[in-house]
């Protein structure tokens, strides 16, 4: 594989005329569509793009006739090549093209074409000029024209949304099939990239993006196949675990971003803000978690002992680990400094949750003689879910966050006679 140099933003990959860009066509059973879609795009490569171009049909695990057909296509035309890999896996797929190519370029797209290819050259355009260092496809935007069904739509604003807030992603749409990535970055990202199936670039896009490199927007017309192989409820279900492990690891810090940064020459980034949603969807996430341990523990408890006791102990052993869990997840905090306090400032702001929760079962046993463990157990959980927007609030302000240091005062200058002289002149510079 040929060696390129890390561009800056005025120095071009290549000259553009001596550009190669290499698409990847990831496919598996796509014997019905494959024929249509390479003929179509080798057309619109040979008469409508000005780069040298290679289609490249990376089959991955395909059963049916898909891989003798790509080899014909292959002899066809000119500028067609054929990967097969025996497991399938798009992100396998990519990941080996990507990784074995000699190209400038590198893009991939879906074999059913939804994207209109016109939006090619605005995708690789910023690549080749050295602006950018990744580009996708967007369906999200105000400008992109979408033709899909409302559940496809809904899925999809979620999951980035979900993205959005507990990883703290800028970019609109991960999952679109229409993405390209310069050579050199990919040779740097992708050995730390672990997912092979469909998380593959919503992991390559999360990384990127926190280390610093550059991704450019294009919004696309997108016309949804009503054939589409994804099986969505497997897919959501492996994208998120796919976001609690980038998660975990970004946060553990186990990623060696920095070294992406370097090899690329990108300058440090400042130290990354968590954003007020995100912060919220992060307590909310280990909410959910303390609450379901909370009464699985509650159940466990009520069992040997009364309604009031049991309530007790399970809200301060959850407190305990919820405090934890958002010292370290939500806020970002690590080591042994201010341990004990957090802990004990977290347990404070507890029993408020404990007053609330106590006071409940009270008016509960009060009007009701003998209510069942079922009715304790909802009157409980919806307590404990009043109180997490008192807990977030002490959290926000008092729990995790220090007062900010007194200003030293000038030299033989009381307190009072400098905020005195701020007063009167209105606190001029």
């Amino acid at each position: 594989m040929e060696t390129l140099t890390s561009p800056s933003l005025a120095d071009p990959v290549r000259r553009p005329q001596d550009t190669r860009v290499q698409i990847v066509v990831p496919v598996r059973n796509e014997e019905r569509d494959l024929g249509p879609s390479v003929r179509r795009l080798r057309r619109f490569l040979d008469t409508s793009f000005p780069f040298e171009t290679e289609v490249c049909v990376a089959d991955n695990g395909s059963t049916d006739g898909t891989y003798e057909l790509a080899l014909a296509l292959a002899a066809e035309l000119r500028g067609v090549s054929v990967v097969r890999l025996a497991e399938p896996g798009r992100g396998r797929a990519l990941k080996a093209v990507w990784s074995a190519g000699s190209a400038d370029v590198l893009v991939y797209m879906d074999v059913d074409l939804s994207t209109g290819l016109n939006a090619l050259l605005p995708l690789v355009a910023p690549l080749v000029a050295g602006h950018s260092d990744i580009a996708i496809g967007t369906r999200l935007t105000r400008t992109s024209r979408v033709v899909r069904g409302p559940r496809r739509e809904v899925v999809s604003r979620g999951y980035n949304l979900l993205l959005h807030a507990v990883l703290g992603t800028r970019f609109s749409d991960a999952q679109c099939g229409f993405k390209a990535i310069r050579a050199d970055v990919a040779a740097q990202l992708l050995p730390l990239v672990q997912d092979r199936s469909w998380f593959f670039d919503t992991e390559l896009l999360v990384l990127a993006e926190r280390a610093g490199l550059r991704i450019h927007e294009v919004p696309v017309d997108w016309v949804d196949d009503p054939d589409s192989r994804v099986a969505i409820v497997r897919t959501a279900l492996d994208d998120l675990r796919g976001v609690a492990r980038v998660g975990t690891d970004l946060a553990r810090g186990r990623i060696p971003l920095t070294s992406v940064r370097a090899a690329l020459a990108r300058p440090p980034l400042p130290e990354r803000q968590v954003g007020l949603a995100e912060r919220a969807l992060r307590f909310a996430v280990v909410g959910v978690l303390s609450t379901v341990a909370f009464a699985v523990l509650y159940l466990l408890l009520r069992q040997v002992m009364p309604a009031q006791a049991a309530n007790l102990l399970a809200l301060v052993s959850t407190a305990i680990g919820n405090t934890a869990m958002n010292r370290r997840f939500t806020y970002g905090l690590r080591g042994r400094d201010r341990l004990g306090r957090h802990q004990l400032r977290g347990l404070a702001s507890f029993f408020v949750g404990w007053s609330l929760t106590a006071s409940s079962l009270w008016l509960l046993h009060a009007a009701v003689a003998s209510p069942g463990r079922g009715v304790e157990i909802t009157v409980l959980t919806v307590a404990n879910l009043v109180a997490t927007l008192v807990r977030f609030s002490l959290f926000q302000t008092w729990v995790f966050t220090e007062p900010a240091p007194a200003a030293a005062p000038v030299a033989g200058v009381a307190p009072a006679a400098v905020g005195t002289a701020v007063a009167a002149t209105g606190g001029a510079r």
